[in-house]
């Protein structure tokens, strides 16, 4: 009796787990019938995402995880809200996108009262790090600093999209959706983003 090839054992194994990948729908459908597994798993899924798309829009690691954070647990509290007439993926990032522009608001406000407040003495300066670095990674550092800083600088409406397609890779459908404006004026936004990403990062080229 002939024995399988690894080969076959290996397609055979991928078509297993397949079989037993549920798509985003599905275990919204089954969290939303009483299966927690269900909404550990798309913790699992979104988490790392989230958090790039968060943090791309604020700039704040730790800000950025508390309004992931606020996201999963709305999603906990606020499951029965989701209606199968959109991808689950639109809904969360919607939920991750209001949260983050409230924060946007929030800190916008407190700046202003900052400034009118400030004196010298309350001014915070930073303490040069003494890690010694390879060039190599102190010149990917400022590059990422000096990414970042150009899509902080975009318009609201610019970096949204631009952070949902080029980081996030979603399609232009579906950031129509989460943004809800037209398809075109989507394609609009994101080629002006880009353009302008491209004349504040043109030292980079």
């Amino acid at each position: 009796m002939s024995q399988p090839s690894p080969n076959s054992y290996f397609m055979q194994s991928a078509k297993q787990q397949n079989k037993f990948q549920y798509s985003d729908e599905e275990l919204i459908a089954s969290f939303q019938n009483g299966n927690e597994q269900a909404y550990i798993e798309l913790v699992r899924r979104y988490r790392d995402r989230l958090m790039t798309f968060v943090f791309r829009f604020l700039g704040d690691s730790d800000l950025s995880e508390d309004i992931v954070q606020d996201t999963m647990l709305k999603v906990y509290t606020h499951k029965h809200y989701y209606k199968e007439i959109a991808k689950f993926s639109t809904w969360i990032y919607t939920i991750a996108g209001n949260l983050a522009k409230t924060e946007l608001r929030k800190q916008k406000r407190r700046k202003i009262t900052q400034l009118s407040q400030m004196n010298t003495d309350d001014r915070k300066y930073e303490i040069p790090s003494k890690d010694l670095k390879s060039e190599d990674k102190i010149q990917g550092e400022f590059a990422e600093r000096e990414i970042q800083k150009a899509i902080l600088q975009l318009p609201l409406h610019f970096r949204t999209v631009v952070i949902l397609r080029d980081i996030q890779e979603l399609s232009y459908e579906e950031i129509s959706n989460i943004v809800d404006v037209p398809l075109g004026t989507v394609k609009s936004r994101i080629n002006r983003a880009r353009l302008q990403l491209q004349q504040s990062l043109k030292e980079f080229r």
